[in-house]
This record gives C-alpha cells, sequence and structure tokens, in this order.
C-alpha cells in the first residue's frame, strides 16, 4: 500500500526496552509508533532493549499501526548491531537518528537492504540538505527532531516556534516535493492539552501529516487536529457537488458559500474526503 494512503495523525514514541509500555501501545488509538531504541533508552538497556523488541513485533498484536523502529545512530556501539536486527524486524520501516545527508541514509541501506527508510531530521546541516535527502529512493517519511534541532541552533523557547520555521519549512518542502511524508516535533508538557491543540493546529496548518508523542495522553488531541473536521468534510462534498454541477453545464468554475471554486479546489476537496475514509478505515 502507497504509505501516503493511510493516516499518521498520531505517531507515539515508545520505549523498545520496557514490555508493558510495548504492551500497552497494543491497545491505543495511535496511527503509527516510534518503537525507540536510541534516546528512550539508558546504556545500559541498549542491548537488552534490542531483543525485547525483536520479541514483542514478533507477538505482533499491533493492528493496523505503522510500526517504525528507530535505531541508534551508525556512529554510535549500538547502530550497526540495531540496523541489522531492525532489517529482520516485523516492522514497517527504520528510523535513522540525525541524518545530514543522503550518505547516511546509503550507510543504512548498506546494512539493511530495501526495507523502507523514515529519517530524524534535527541538525541544522539536515536542514540545508532536506530536499537531497527527502529525495533518497528508499525514503518514505520524516519526522521532526525539534528539541534537538533547537538546541543545536542555540534558540530559546517560544511558543510561536519561530526561530525553527526555516527549519521545519525547509524539510516540509522538501517532503512534499518527493510526496512523502513529515510529521512534526514532539510537545515536552504533556499535561498541558491546551498547548498541545495550539501546537497540533499549527503543524497542521502548515501542512505536517501529523505529530509525534511522548505521552499517551496526548493522543487524542493529536488525532483530532489532524483529522478533517465536520465542516470540512461538508464543504468537501458540497465542492465536488457543486464543480460537477457547473461541468455538466459547460462551466469551468462554480461558487460555493460566495467563494469560486476550480479545480485545484476540487482535488483538495477529494484528499480530505480520501482521508477521512483512510481515518475510518483504520479505526475500525
Amino acid at each position: 500500500m502507497d504509505p501516503r494512503a493511510r493516516p499518521y495523525r498520531s505517531v507515539l514514541y515508545i520505549p523498545g526496552s520496557k514490555l508493558r509500555a510495548l504492551d500497552k501501545a497494543r491497545s491505543l488509538r495511535v496511527d503509527a509508533i516510534i518503537f525507540d531504541l536510541e534516546d528512550a533508552v539508558s546504556a545500559e538497556e541498549k542491548v537488552n532493549a534490542r531483543q525485547t523488541l525483536e520479541e514483542a513485533l514478533r507477538e505482533n498484536g499491533y493492528g493496523a499501526r505503522i510500526k517504525i523502529v528507530r535505531i541508534n545512530g551508525l556512529d554510535t556501539e549500538w547502530g550497526h548491531a540495531d540496523a541489522a536486527a531492525a532489517a529482520k524486524m516485523d516492522c514497517d520501516a527504520i528510523l535513522l537518528p540525525k541524518v545530514s545527508s543522503p550518505v547516511d541514509l546509503d550507510a543504512l541501506a548498506a546494512i539493511t537492504g530495501d526495507k523502507p527508510l523514515w529519517a530524524m531530521m534535527e541538525t541544522p546541516r539536515g536542514m540545508l540538505n532536506a530536499a537531497a535527502i527527502a529525495a533518497h529512493p528508499l525514503l518514505q517519511g520524516m519526522v521532526m527532531g525539534t528539541n534537538d534541532l533547537a538546541k543545536e541552533l542555540q534558540t530559546r523557547f517560544r511558543p510561536d516556534r519561530l526561530p525553527l520555521m526555516a527549519g521545519l519549512g525547509q524539510c516540509l518542502l522538501a517532503a512534499k516535493a518527493e510526496g512523502i511524508i513529515i510529521v512534526d516535533g514532539v510537545y515536552n508538557a504533556f499535561k498541558d492539552a491546551e498547548g498541545l491543540e495550539a501546537e497540533c493546529g499549527q503543524g497542521r496548518d502548515m501542512g505536517f501529516d501529523g505529530k509525534t508523542l511522548i505521552h499517551p495522553a496526548q493522543v487524542d488531541v493529536a488525532n483530532s487536529a489532524f483529522a478533517p473536521s465536520e465542516d470540512e468534510i461538508d464543504l468537501a462534498r458540497r465542492q465536488i457537488a457543486a464543480f460537477d454541477a457547473a461541468e455538466a453545464e459547460g462551466q469551468g468554475v462554480a461558487v460555493v458559500d460566495g467563494k469560486i471554486v476550480e479545480n485545484l479546489h476540487v482535488a483538495t476537496a477529494r484528499e480530505i474526503l480520501a482521508k477521512a475514509d483512510a481515518i475510518a478505515a483504520v479505526s475500525a
């Protein structure tokens, strides 16, 4: 299946070392899971986490959720073994941290073969090389690592994320140009539902496909924010109907709610309805 045909509203990080969390993830209403062997796992648990995750994925039970394994960087003592193990795991893709150029993905592919890849976009060099990274033939998705990016840029926190906009925009353009998935970075204050909702709204307005999450309490907010609303679905249906009626009369445009509707609006309307159908199918 085309990866873009699936929703990615909520993408939850789960530590690969925590059996309880791995089990609970099977019942969460998330579209995708990043099974983490990197930041969420201590150095002492890295090797054990690899085996724990392998067994959990073998048992499966994750249903329609997209399963992504984030390995440690290939410049670490665990990276190569992680990559070799992940290539054999029952997962949909392997996520490489701190991708700075397509060469990093080539190095991973030399170990993992034709397994689909995802890239963590979290370094200044990665921002500058976003277009080349997005064009890698095995890449299916990008994940914004906003915490690491903010650290590298030496920014100060702002609710509007203005210091990160150049990097976010660069990666969005690259992902959209290549037709791959791109999900926004995490919101750290997991008990602040209002702040999360605002940041999800910003990400959705920018064009992100969904948001990475650090806690199950954030799932419902992200699922709602990145799904078409009832009003959007209703408008899409009316736009399509009006345009079809106009075409039947030999007209190239229609009018809905006092606004012109052209081919491009109808294309967007059809995408909205297709996304709503995909979300309904996954939810079922």
